[in-house]
C-alpha cells in the first residue's frame, strides 16, 4: 500500500486575486475583500490523476480543510495523523500536522501552498533528518501560493499528480534537492523582490513536471527591452483609446518607465492614452473596468510577460487575470491577438524549449490558450512559440 502524506494551507494564495501580493498575516483582510481560497481545489486536481490507483493509496493526512475534506471527497482510504481545532490554521498547524506524517513513514509528503507553506514544512523535514541521522522524506508542492519562487513544486496542480503517479506504479524516479525559496512579503507589496534562500529539500525528479527556480533580478539588456517597449508604445499610439492592462514584472515594469509612469512591479496598472488611470487594481475593480468598456465600445488589450526560467503566462503572481478576466479580453475581435506577450529571446531561449503555460484553474480555458502565440521579442519583431495548458 502506498503511504501519501497530504498537507493543504487552505487559506494558501488567498491574497492574489485581491491585490496583496501574498497571504502572510493578511488572510481575513483578503477574505473581507471576498478573495475565495483556491488550495482545496487544486490540491484535487492533482488527486484527480490518482484515482486509478484509489485501491492502491492511503492518505494520511489532517482533518477538515487541510486534506480530509479533499481526500474524502475522491473516495480516497483517509486516515487522520494529526487534529487542528483552529478555525483558520496557522503555520504551526502545518508544521505539527508534517511531524504527525514523519511518525508514520509515508512514501511522500504532498503539499499545496506557497512559498511560506514550503517553509514551514522544510523546519520540521530538516529537523527531524538532522536529529535522527535520516534521510529526507521527499515532499512535492502542488502550486497554490501567491508566489512560487521555491523548486520544490510541481509546475502544476496536475503535474503534480503525475509525479506521484509514477511512484505509485513503480516506475524510475531520481530524488533531487530543491531549493526552498521565500521573499519579505512586506518589500513585495512595495514593489520590491528580496528573495532568500531557507534550505532546500528532496522531491521526486521529473524535469517535465517539476519547475525550475525562478530566475531572478532585472533583465541586463536594456537595448533588447527599449525595443520591445518601442513595439508596444507604438500599438498604444496606433490604437489611441484603447485600454491597456499592464500585467507584473520587470519586463512590463521596464515598459512602463518608458512610458513615465508609475508602476506596480508585482501589480495590475491600466493605462489609456498612454497615461495611467488605475494602479495595482483587483480583480473586482478590473472587471468592473471591463463591464464599463462595454458601454463605451473601448477594445481591451492585455500586455504581459512570462515568469523566467518557469514559463508560466497565468497562474502565477497575476491571479488578478482570472478567467473571466481572461475570456473577456479574448472574446472581443481579434481574439487572443488582445493578448500581447512581451520577453526577451534569452528569455524564451532559458526555457530549453519548454511550452509557456497557462495555469488559469479553468481548463477549457487553458485548452484555448493552447497552442502557438506570437511573443514580442524587439520592435517589429516577433516569434511564435508554444503556450500549453497544464499536464
Amino acid at each position: 500500500m502506498f503511504k501519501l502524506g497530504l498537507v493543504i494551507n487552505p487559506v494558501a494564495g488567498v491574497g492574489g486575486a485581491v491585490a496583496l501580493k501574498g497571504s502572510d498575516n493578511m488572510i481575513k483582510h483578503a477574505l473581507t475583500l471576498g478573495a475565495e481560497p483556491q488550495a482545496n481545489s487544486r490540491a484535487q486536481t492533482a488527486l484527480k490523476v490518482l484515482l486509478p490507483y484509489r485501491d492502491e493509496i492511503t492518505v494520511y493526512t489532517v482533518n477538515n480543510q487541510m486534506g480530509e475534506q479533499a481526500a474524502k471527497a475522491l473516495g480516497f482510504d483517509v486516515e487522520l495523523v494529526y487534529q487542528t481545532e483552529s478555525k483558520s490554521t496557522q503555520a504551526v498547524d502545518t508544521e505539527q500536522a508534517v511531524a504527525a506524517l514523519l511518525t508514520q513513514q509515508v512514501d511522500i509528503i504532498l503539499f499545496a501552498g506557497g512559498d511560506g507553506t514550503a517553509r514551514n514544512i522544510a523546519n520540521i523535514i530538516l529537523e527531524h533528518a538532522q536529529q535522527n541521522n535520516l534521510p529526507q522524506v521527499p515532499v512535492l508542492g502542488i502550486p497554490a501560493g501567491c508566489k512560487i519562487h521555491s523548486g520544490v513544486y510541481a509546475i502544476t496542480p496536475t503535474a503534480a499528480g503525475r509525479v506521484v503517479e509514477l511512484m505509485v506504479t513503480k516506475q524510475l524516479v531520481t530524488l533531487t534537492d530543491g531549493d526552498v525559496m521565500d521573499i519579505d512579503e512586506a518589500l513585495f507589496r512595495q514593489g520590491t523582490v528580496k528573495a532568500k534562500r531557507y534550505g532546500e529539500m528532496q522531491i521526486p525528479s521529473e524535469l517535465r513536471y517539476v519547475q525550475a527556480v525562478k530566475s531572478g533580478g532585472k533583465e541586463s539588456d536594456e537595448l533588447v527591452l527599449h525595443d520591445i517597449s518601442e513595439d508596444v508604445i507604438a500599438n498604444m499610439i496606433e490604437n489611441d483609446g484603447d485600454l491597456f492592462i499592464i500585467g507584473s514584472g520587470s519586463t512590463t515594469d521596464f515598459l512602463m518607465r518608458e512610458l513615465h509612469l508609475e508602476n506596480t512591479l508585482l501589480g495590475v496598472d491600466l493605462v489609456q492614452e498612454e497615461a495611467l488611470i488605475a494602479s495595482d487594481v483587483t480583480e473586482e475593480q478590473l472587471w468592473k473596468k471591463l463591464e464599463q468598456t462595454k458601454e463605451s465600445q473601448q477594445k481591451v488589450k492585455l500586455v504581459i510577460t512570462l515568469i523566467g526560467g518557469q514559463g508560466h503566462i497565468f497562474g502565477r503572481g497575476n491571479q488578478q487575470l482570472s478567467p473571466r478576466i481572461i475570456r473577456f479580453i479574448i472574446g472581443q475581435q481579434g481574439g487572443k491577438e488582445n493578448i500581447i506577450i512581451i520577453a526577451t529571446k534569452a528569455k524564451l531561449t532559458a526555457l530549453n524549449k519548454r511550452p509557456l503555460i497557462s495555469d488559469t484553474g479553468d481548463n477549457a480555458l487553458d485548452r484555448l490558450m493552447s497552442g502557438f502565440m506570437a511573443i514580442t521579442t524587439g520592435y517589429k519583431d516577433q516569434v511564435l512559440y508554444p503556450v500549453s495548458s497544464p499536464l
